[in-house]
C-alpha cells in the first residue's frame, strides 16, 4: 500500500519523492490499537477512585466551574453541554447530554449527581431537547468536587492544551459502589450494581480502621445490591461470586401484591419493576404472551402509574384463576422477573482491572487517604503562609511610628521594602505585606484581632500537623468525613435481598403445561389440608408459615436467627385460619395464613429468607408500622400491649371480631402509640424498658381484661421526656428473680445505649446482655430499676429487648450484629457495636 502525503506548497513534480510505502496489516494493527486505547481509556471504561468515566468527570467538573452549586438558579442544558464540548470534551453534543441526562435520572442512578428540572426521560421514553430542559448540580455532586481548589488531585491538559482539567475528582462518595456503572469498549466490557451508600461507607470505615479485614468481614455490612427502583433480588450466591471475584449474576423481581379490583375479581398490582425495566414494556409483554397462549388467566393489563402515587401496573386475573399462580408464569414470561450480570470492570492506576467488592472498597479508601493527606499538607501551607505575614504585621503594629517613618523617608517602594526588612528583620513577603497595609488596621483593636488569629493560626497549625505526622489520626480523620457524608446523603434500603424465590404453582388446577421450550415449573397442590402451623414475622418484616410445635420453634427459630434476621413473632394457628397484625396504632389488620408462603421443610431451621414482605399483604397508612402478631383463634390467651407513653392494656380473645377485616384494641392517647405485644396469662409477667434505661417487670394478674374501646391503664412511671421503648411478656417460671451468684440461664436483657439526638441508623451505640433474674421486680405504675449506665455522649436507650437467651441482633439489612458477651452487672454501661442494629430476638 502507498500513502501520497502533500502540502499546497509543494511543486506537482516533488510529489513522487513523498509517497511511502506502508504494510497494511501493520497499520490496520496500529490503528486499531490506538482506537482501543481510545476507547478502553477516555470514553468507556470508569475510574475506580470515583467511579466516573471521562465524560462524566467533565460535566461535573465544568458544572462547578460554572458555579451551578444546588442553592443557584439551573441554567439550560445545552449551555452546560456547549460549555464541556468547547472545553473539555470534543466529541460532539449528543454524547454529553446522554450521559448528563443518565446522571440526572433517579431510576438509573442510586444517588443522582445533577439536579434536573424538565422532561429527563423515562424507562420508555427519552428525555427533551437540551434547549427544553435545564440542569444544575444535584447536592451529592458537591461531596465528588469538594475540596478541588485545594490541591487534592492531580490536573492534566485538556484536548488543546489551553485548559487543565482534574484527572479525578476528590469523591468523598463511593460513587462507582453506589451508582454502578455500564459500558463497552473495545474486547471487554463492565456492568456493575449500585449499591446503599450507608451500607457501603460502613464497610468503607471498618476497612480503614482494620486494613487487614476479610471479605466476609465487609460482606456483613454490603449484604448485597440496593436498586434505585427497589424491587427483590432473588438468589445471593450470584452477588456473594461477584463479590469475591468480580463477575457473577442475579435475578430481580418485580414487587407484587394482591388485590381486590373489582367487587368479584381480584388483580395483580406491580409497585415496583426490576432494575432498567419499564411498564411499557411488561405491558407489551403481557399482551405478547396471552396473544401466544403462554399466559393464561389474564383479562386486562392496565398501566395508572401517575406522579402521585408513582409506579402502578394492574393485572386483572380471571375468574377461577390462582393470583398467585398467574403470578409465578408472569414471573417466568415477562420482565417482571430479569436478570443483571455484573462484571466489575474500571480502570486502577491506568490499567483496565476486574475488581471484587474489597478491591473496590481499598482503591477508594486509598484515594480518600490521599485526599485529605494532600488537602491537610495545603491548608497548612496556606496557614503557615499567613502566620508568617501575621507575625510580621504585629511587628510592625508594636513600633507603627518608626515604620511610617522609614516608609516617608524612602524615595520609592523597592527601597522602602528593602529597608524594612533590614530596619525590623523581616522577610520579602512581610515586608510587602506591611506596604500594602491600609491605615484603618493600625488601630489597637485590630492588635488584638491579630494576636487572636495568631494564636488560632497556631492550633490550626498544630491540629494539621498532627494529622499528617500520625496515621492512625490521618485514618480516623478519613472515616469521620466518611460517616458525615452517610448521615447526609445516605437513604433507606430499597431492594429486599431473599436468598430463594420459593416453589411455583400452575396457572389453574389442572391447567396445561406452558407452550414454551422451557422446562415447567414444579407445580403446588392447590388445595392445601388446614394443619396446624406457625405464622412467622422477621424483623426485617418478612412474613412466612411453618408447622411446628413449641419446643422444636424455639429450636428452630434460634437457628433461622443465625441464617437471616431475627424472630420478631411467631403465633400458633392453622394452614386455612387468619391472624392479626398489631401495628403502632393499635389497629388490628386481619391476613389469612393460606396467603403467607410456607417455609421448605429442612433437616434443621427453617430459611426465614424465603418469607414474603408483609407490604405485600397489608396496605399501612403513612407513619404506620407493624409491631407484632396477633392469635385470631377464640380459645386464645389475652392479648396484653404497652404503649410509648407507659400505658398497659389486656384484651380478652371474646373482644376479637372474626368478621371484620380492621379493628382497634386500644384507645390513645394524642401521640402516644403501641410499641409491643404478647400473649400472654395470669401467670405470666409483663415488661416494661424505658427510654432512661428503667426497666419495670409485674405479674399480668396486675392487669384486668378490659373491652377494645377502653384506653388501658397505668404500666410504668416515665421520667420528663422518655418513653417506653420495649414490652414484651416472659413466661412466669422464666421471671422469677434469682440474685444469686450464678445466675446467668434463663432469659436476657439487652440495652442499646446511644445518643437521643443522632439519626436513626447512624450510630453503632453500646450494647449490653445482662440476665433477667438480675432485675427485681416492683408493683404497677412505679418506676422500676436502672438497667443501663450510660456513657459520656449518651443519654438514651434507642433500642431494649427482653427474652430467652441467645439474643440476636440484625441490620437494615437482615444482616447479623454481634452482641457483647453476658455482662452479670445490672446497672453496667455497654461496649460499642460496629454496625447500627435495627431489631433484637
Amino acid at each position: 500500500m502507498a500513502r501520497r502525503s502533500s502540502t499546497p506548497d509543494v511543486p506537482p513534480e516533488d510529489v513522487a519523492e513523498r509517497i511511502v510505502d506502508i504494510d497494511v496489516s501493520t497499520e490496520m494493527e496500529g490503528s486499531f490499537l490506538e482506537y482501543a486505547y481510545s476507547v478502553i481509556y477516555s470514553r468507556a471504561l470508569p475510574d475506580a477512585r470515583d467511579g466516573l468515566k471521562p465524560v462524566q468527570r467533565r460535566i461535573l467538573f465544568q458544572m462547578h466551574d460554572m458555579g451551578l452549586r444546588p442553592d443557584r438558579p439551573y441554567v439550560k442544558s445545552a449551555r452546560v453541554v456547549g460549555e464541556v464540548m468547547g472545553k473539555l470534551h470534543p466529541h460532539g453534543d449528543t454524547a454529553i447530554y446522554d450521559a448528563m441526562v443518565r446522571m440526572a435520572q433517579p431510576f438509573s442512578l442510586r444517588l443522582p449527581l445533577v439536579d434536573g428540572h424538565g422532561n429527563f426521560g423515562s424507562l420508555d421514553d427519552g428525555p427533551a431537547a437540551p434547549r427544553y430542559t435545564e440542569a444544575r448540580m444535584a447536592p451529592a455532586a458537591t461531596a465528588m468536587t469538594g475540596s478541588l481548589d485545594e490541591d487534592v488531585v492531580d490536573f492534566v491538559p485538556n484536548y488543546d492544551n489551553k485548559l487543565t482539567q482534574p484527572g479525578v475528582l476528590p469523591a468523598a462518595i463511593p460513587n462507582l459502589l453506589v451508582n454502578g456503572a455500564s459500558g463497552i469498549a473495545v474486547g471487554m466490557a463492565t456492568n456493575m450494581a449500585p449499591h446503599n451508600l450507608v451500607e457501603v461507607v460502613a464497610a468503607a470505615r471498618h476497612l480503614v480502621l482494620h486494613p487487614d479485614a476479610s471479605l466476609e468481614d465487609l460482606m456483613r455490612f454490603v449484604p448485597g445490591p440496593d436498586l434505585p427502583g427497589g424491587g427483590k433480588i432473588v438468589g445471593l450466591d450470584g452477588v456473594r461470586d461477584a463479590y469475591r471475584t468480580g463477575r457473577g449474576a442475579f435475578r430481580t423481581r418485580a414487587t407484587a401484591r394482591i388485590e381486590n379490583v373489582t367487587a368479584r375479581r381480584k388483580g395483580i398490582v406491580i409497585t415496583e419493576l426490576p432494575y432498567t425495566v419499564g411498564p411499557e414494556k411488561v405491558i407489551e409483554k403481557i399482551k405478547e404472551g396471552v396473544q401466544s397462549k403462554k399466559l393464561s388467566g389474564i383479562s386486562d393489563a392496565m398501566d395508572l402509574t401517575d406522579r402521585q402515587h408513582g409506579l402502578r401496573l394492574v393485572i386483572e386475573v380471571k375468574t377461577g384463576f390462582d393470583p398467585d399462580a398467574v403470578l409465578e408464569q408472569l414471573y417466568r414470561y415477562t420482565p417482571l422477573e430479569d436478570s443483571f450480570s455484573i462484571n466489575n470492570v474500571a480502570l486502577v492506576e491506568g490499567q483496565p482491572r476486574t475488581l471484587g467488592l474489597r478491591d473496590l472498597l481499598q482503591v477508594w479508601v486509598d484515594h480518600r487517604i490521599s485526599v485529605v493527606r494532600r488537602r491537610s499538607q495545603f491548608r497548612l501551607r496556606k496557614k503557615q503562609e499567613r502566620q508568617h505575614l501575621v507575625e510580621g504585621l504585629l511587628i510592625a503594629i508594636l513600633d507603627i511610628d518608626e515604620v511610617i517613618q522609614v516608609i516617608r523617608s524612602s524615595d520609592d517602594a523597592d527601597t522602602a521594602r528593602t529597608r524594612l526588612r533590614q530596619v525590623f528583620d523581616l522577610s520579602e513577603p512581610q515586608a510587602e505585606y506591611i506596604l500594602e497595609l491600609r491605615l484603618r488596621r493600625l488601630t489597637k483593636f485590630s492588635r488584638v484581632e491579630l494576636e487572636a488569629e495568631r494564636d488560632a493560626l497556631a492550633q490550626e497549625i498544630a491540629a494539621l500537623q498532627s494529622i499528617l505526622g500520625d496515621e492512625a489520626l490521618l485514618r480516623g480523620t478519613v472515616s469521620d468525613e466518611m460517616a458525615e457524608v452517610a448521615a447526609t446523603y445516605g437513604t433507606p434500603r430499597r431492594t429486599i435481598l431473599l436468598e430463594s424465590a420459593g416453589g411455583s404453582v400452575t396457572a389453574a388446577e389442572g391447567a396445561p403445561a406452558p407452550r414454551s421450550g422451557r422446562a415447567a415449573a414444579p407445580a403446588l397442590t392447590l388445595e392445601i389440608a388446614d394443619t396446624p402451623c406457625y405464622a412467622l414475622l422477621s424483623a426485617t418484616g418478612l412474613v412466612a408459615r411453618t408447622g411446628s410445635t413449641d419446643v422444636t420453634l424455639r429450636a428452630d427459630a434460634t437457628a433461622a436467627r443465625a441464617r437471616h434476621d431475627v424472630l420478631a413473632g411467631a403465633v400458633p394457628t392453622s394452614v386455612r385460619g387468619d391472624v392479626g397484625v398489631l401495628t403502632n396504632r393499635g389497629v388490628v389488620r386481619k391476613i389469612s395464613v393460606l396467603d403467607l408462603p410456607g417455609l421448605p421443610p429442612t433437616d434443621g431451621a427453617p430459611n426465614l429468607s424465603g418469607g414474603l414482605p408483609l407490604a405485600e399483604l397489608v396496605e399501612l397508612d403513612k407513619g404506620e408500622r407493624v409491631v407484632g402478631l396477633v392469635s385470631l383463634a377464640a380459645d386464645a390467651p389475652t392479648l396484653a400491649l404497652g404503649t410509648a407513653q407507659g400505658v398497659v392494656k389486656r384484651v380478652s380473645a371474646g373482644e376479637v371480631p372474626g368478621n371484620r377485616d380492621t379493628f382497634e384494641v386500644v384507645s390513645l392517647k394524642d401521640g402516644d402509640e403501641v410499641v409491643g405485644c404478647a400473649a400472654v396469662t395470669d401467670d405470666d409477667e409483663l415488661v416494661f424498658v424505658a427510654s432512661d434505661a428503667a426497666l419495670l417487670h409485674f405479674p399480668a394478674a396486675a392487669v384486668r381484661p378490659q373491652g377494645r374501646p377502653a384506653g388501658g391503664m397505668a404500666g410504668i412511671k416515665l421520667a420528663a421526656g422518655h418513653r417506653v421503648v420495649h414490652f414484651g411478656a416472659l413466661a412466669a417460671q422464666d421471671a422469677a428473680p434469682d440474685l444469686s451468684d450464678d445466675a446467668t440461664d434463663g432469659p436476657v436483657v439487652v440495652t442499646v445505649a446511644g445518643s437521643s439526638g443522632a439519626l436513626p441508623g447512624t450510630q453503632g451505640g453500646s450494647a449490653k446482655v445482662t440476665p433477667f433474674a438480675r432485675y427485681p421486680g416492683k408493683g404497677r405504675a412505679t418506676g422500676g430499676v436502672r438497667a443501663h449506665r450510660f456513657l459520656k455522649g449518651e443519654d438514651a436507650l434507642i433500642l431494649a429487648w427482653v427474652g430467652p437467651a441467645p439474643a440476636r441482633a440484625t441490620g437494615s439489612a437482615g444482616q447479623p450484629v454481634d452482641l457483647p458477651p453476658l455482662d452479670d452487672r445490672r446497672d453496667g454501661s455497654g461496649q460499642p457495636l460496629a454496625v447500627p442494629p435495627v431489631a433484637i430476638g
